[in-house]
């Protein structure tokens, strides 16, 4: 009787046994798919799967091929995708949504109550009934403290040959061949975005008032 009396305080014992393994198994599968939402989320599907519904015509400008009759964010027909930047940086540079836009803590909370609560403006759109008004470099980098040029000009995206960061100067420098340098301040300094489009055609604005400005491939002039 006593054998059995032990043998059945250990039977007794195994439950808490199971609940720690079933409890592990509960964690290991919480970590997973937390890595799997992590990797996902920066992910450009992600963006127009989950947390922003404006973003879909910005999904159908990245997966633009360059060199092919595309719509911009507007729902617009472009003739050549390769003037707009989400397209080309994908193929050039394999570039993802999270790679330009890189948001802080604070401003991915205070985006993610806009969309929440429907406080975001749209403008006007042909295809898609609205997208997000458009930001300026300054804009895009505010929440990270840097200054606009810090957009596009930063390690690991446009650098010079040595690996250093490109100034002002060093743009104006890789384009003084042409006939009017776009990177030499004649009239002020510009923002890069002002000509720079990522999700419809760039623009040359250069052409407003000089309608001998080279149009590169995929471009708009001004009045366009």
């Amino acid at each position: 009787m006593q054998d059995e009396s032990k043998s059945g305080g250990a039977s007794a014992k195994q439950p808490p046994k199971k609940k720690w393994i079933v409890a592990g198994v509960v964690a290991v599968v919480l970590v997973v798919a937390c890595g799997g939402m992590w990797i996902w989320h920066g992910q450009p599907s992600f963006c127009a799967a989950i947390c922003h519904t404006p973003m879909d015509p910005y999904l159908a400008t990245y997966e633009a091929q360059p060199g092919t009759v595309a719509s911009d964010k507007y729902g617009e027909q472009v003739e050549n995708a390769s003037g707009m930047l989400s397209a080309t940086h994908r193929v050039d540079a394999n570039a993802g949504c999270m790679d330009c836009h890189v948001p802080t803590l604070s401003e991915q909370v205070s985006e993610g109550m806009a969309w929440v609560s429907g406080n975001y403006t749209l403008e006007a759109n042909n295809t898609y009934g609205g997208v997000l008004s458009e930001r300026s470099d300054a804009q895009l980098t505010a929440a990270r403290g840097t200054d606009g040029d810090a957009f596009c000009l930063k390690l690991g995206c446009h650098v010079n040959a040595d690996g250093s960061v490109m100034t002002r100067d060093d743009l104006a420098k890789l384009t003084s061949d042409m006939t009017l340098n776009p990177h030499q301040v004649e009239h002020g300094e510009m923002a890069c975005t002002d000509c720079h489009k990522a999700h419809r055609a760039s623009v040359n604005q250069c052409s407003r008032c000089h309608l001998e400005a080279e149009i590169p491939e995929g471009w708009v002039r001004a009045t366009e």
